[in-house]
């Protein structure tokens, strides 16, 4: 029985005969992620310092991050869908703007209310930042979506890593008002995306706009998609839902369980989004050459015998099972954004708005959840619970295999 499947890497001659990698704005976009992602994990390296001012319980910090995520995930499909019909290049310094104006609220905050606003207002700058962000990527990859959203989603990877560490060098010993200095990496990404909007409008009518974000055939029955789109949200689930109790908690765990201080539970902190940042740059030129579908499962049940023994051990092998596991597990999301573009083509902004959406969506309810857990139970039995999130990468094997045809 032969039935379709999605389109294998490089399928489209309209799109390699562009004109080449644009390598400065896919830099542009990597540096305004990497600035745009270090002022949001700015937020989470703050919450040891707003617990103890504010005195606020696990469940209040997994609020924070709820109120971070859900203004972003709600919001981010609308906007890529609204601009996959009209386009708005200029939206991209916009949306930074809210990143600013939450960095300055969140500096000033005084009570557990005014933090929960300022989380909002920089997840709102994310939600306009990604699907646009994306866009561009795509249409600046020549073909080559895979190294295209690898080098944007590295600088992404890169500012939450660095964040920790500046937050340990800076927000630790001067404190919540300290903040506002990190502010300024809003102003200087304004006037990157500012450069980046000026080629992005001057090259949406060009052919290279219509070879990037047009429609391709995939000779996939709507059925087929669904049910591929479904696999793919699930595989987001357990990613996102895993990284939310690292990301989120690690801090407390390593404090609570090994007695570590803030600062130097910040530095492990670092560790393991730097790892994440590390696996980003390999996924998507990795999902290039080999095949999208190998990475995603591979990537995701790869992590799941280092994310079953991290409950275990002792803080040197935490600290060198935090870096495999976000090595291994971050290499995914490039894959899986590129196959779900390549699934719905022509709706670019729609598919990344509803898949960084959902990642920041199901993070926001990860670490709200898992902060009720840990205040009803312990930190420690939070992390035995996770472990098994990554077994959830089986269902990778679901979803169509890359090519024109594929026989049964």
């Amino acid at each position: 029985m032969t039935e379709a499947a999605i389109p294998a890497p490089h399928s489209s001659p309209s799109q390699d005969k562009t004109s080449g990698v644009a390598y400065r704005v896919l830099t542009a976009i990597s540096v305004t992620h990497l600035l745009n992602d270090m002022m949001q994990s700015v937020l989470v390296a703050l919450y040891p310092v707003l617990k103890g001012n504010f005195d606020l319980s696990f469940t209040q910090i997994g609020f924070i991050t709820l109120a971070f995520q859900f203004s972003a995930s709600l919001l981010q499909p609308l906007v890529g869908h609204f601009t996959d019909k009209r386009p708005k290049p200029y939206s991209l310094p916009i949306g930074m703007g809210f990143t600013f104006c939450g960095l300055i609220l969140l500096s000033q905050a005084w009570n557990f209310s005014s933090v929960v606003v300022a989380a909002a207002l920089i997840g709102m700058g994310s939600s306009v930042f990604h699907p646009e962000s994306s866009r561009v990527a795509r249409m600046a990859s020549a073909g080559q979506h895979g190294l295209a959203q690898s080098i944007f989603q590295v600088g992404g990877n890169l500012g939450s890593s660095i964040g920790p560490l500046l937050a340990a060098l800076i927000i630790v010993p001067r404190g919540q008002g300290s903040v506002a200095w990190f502010s300024l990496g809003a102003l200087l990404a304004i006037v990157i995306l500012s450069q980046v909007s000026r080629w992005y409008a001057r090259h949406l009518t060009s052919s290279r706009g219509r070879a990037s974000l047009g429609k391709v055939e995939t000779g996939l029955a709507r059925p087929q998609v669904m049910k591929a789109l479904s696999v793919l949200l699930v595989l987001v689930f357990s990613k996102y839902f895993y990284l939310a109790s690292l990301t989120s908690y690690l801090t407390f765990y390593l404090i609570h369980r090994f007695g570590v201080s803030i600062q130097n539970a910040q530095y492990c902190l670092f560790v393991f989004l730097f790892a994440v940042a590390l696996g980003t740059v390999v996924g998507g030129p990795v999902g290039d050459r080999i095949g999208r579908k190998r990475v995603i499962w591979g990537s995701i049940l790869g992590a799941a015998p280092f994310a079953l023994l991290l409950p275990y051990v002792n803080l040197t092998w935490t600290i060198i099972l935090v870096f495999i596991i976000g090595t291994i597990i971050a290499s995914a999301f490039s894959a899986i954004l590129v196959y779900a573009q390549e699934l719905v083509p022509g709706k670019t902004g729609t598919i990344s708005g509803l898949f960084f959406g959902l990642a920041f969506g199901m993070a926001g309810i990860g670490a709200a959840a898992l902060g009720s857990l840990a205040d009803a139970t312990s930190i420690e039995f939070v992390y035995h619970v996770c472990a098994f999130l990554p077994l959830l990468g089986v269902t990778a094997f679901l979803l169509p295999n890359e090519g024109r045809r594929f026989r049964s």
